[in-house]
């Protein structure tokens, strides 16, 4: 195996269909989620010549199908070992029906996997026990938050040290409301403080977290249904602009294409 002294961080695919990003410092090789097929992961790890077999490990936000539904032939068939807390595996493990080699942390705790030190924090979502992480290697900042209501003061603080953030964008207000598809009920969850953030929920959570040293954003986990590329980048830019940051570009990622590789040296 190739060590690789430089951090490159892919997100593999981030969609309210699926999500899964991966992660590599020295001879570290992490997914983070597994929201796609074992097929499609397979086939998206070998867009940036990578295997599953290669792989160090899976982080596991929550036990939710668009960020577990590869766990199956990842966990299941190729054994490898996933970090999550206990009440993840547990639901993981009776909706999948199957075992999983895990290695079980309490929400909160702080690690290492190999040559990456891990972060972990409660944020407010829908799910048994979900987590944010925060990655850590070769002096750079990853934060990862792709699924939650608001953002408490703990979520703020863990990443706003992040020099890489991946910001859920999930839905337009407008079109949210205007969806005929969706029940009320859902809705309300959706908007909900344990549900998803819109696109000016999110710009209000950049806005009370970004520095200098930000040097990277990634939107994501759009709806396909209530968001629009265009307008969740429109939301962005616009506070930015408001705020008077100049510096940062944003990328909007999506569930259909890989993001080009970013390496962080």
């Amino acid at each position: 195996m190739v060590t690789t002294v430089s951090v490159q961080f892919t997100i593999l695919g981030s969609g309210s269909g699926g999500n899964c990003a991966y992660l590599e410092h020295q001879n570290t090789r992490l997914l983070i989620d597994a929201g796609f097929s074992g097929r499609q992961i397979r086939h998206r790890l070998t867009t940036i010549q990578r295997v599953p077999e290669s792989l160090t490990g899976i982080l596991i936000t929550h036990e939710h199908s668009d960020h577990i539904q590869g766990l199956t032939a990842l966990a299941g068939r190729l054994r490898l070992p996933v970090y999550c807390n206990r009440q993840t595996r547990e639901a993981i493990e009776a909706q999948l029906g199957i075992t999983m080699d895990c290695r079980l942390f309490n929400t909160g705790d702080s690690f290492e996997i190999g040559s990456v030190n891990v972060d972990t924090f409660s944020v407010p979502h829908d799910a048994q026990d979900p987590v944010g992480f925060a990655f850590r290697a070769n002096g750079v900042q990853i934060g990862f938050l792709t699924d939650l209501g608001h953002a408490t003061k703990l979520v703020v603080e863990r990443v706003r040290a992040s020099n890489v953030l991946v910001l859920e964008t999930n839905h337009d207000l407008k079109l949210l409301q205007d969806d005929v598809r969706r029940p009320w009920s859902l809705k309300q969850r959706i908007l909900s403080r344990h549900g998803h953030l819109s696109n000016e929920a999110a710009a209000d959570v950049l806005e009370e977290i970004i520095t200098p040293t930000l040097a990277h954003l990634y939107l994501g986990h759009l709806s396909r249904d209530c968001n629009r590329p265009e307008i969740a980048l429109g939301a962005i830019n616009n506070r930015l602009k408001k705020i008077g940051v100049t510096h940062l570009n944003p990328v909007v990622a999506s569930q259909d294409a890989v993001c080009p590789t970013l390496t962080l040296l």
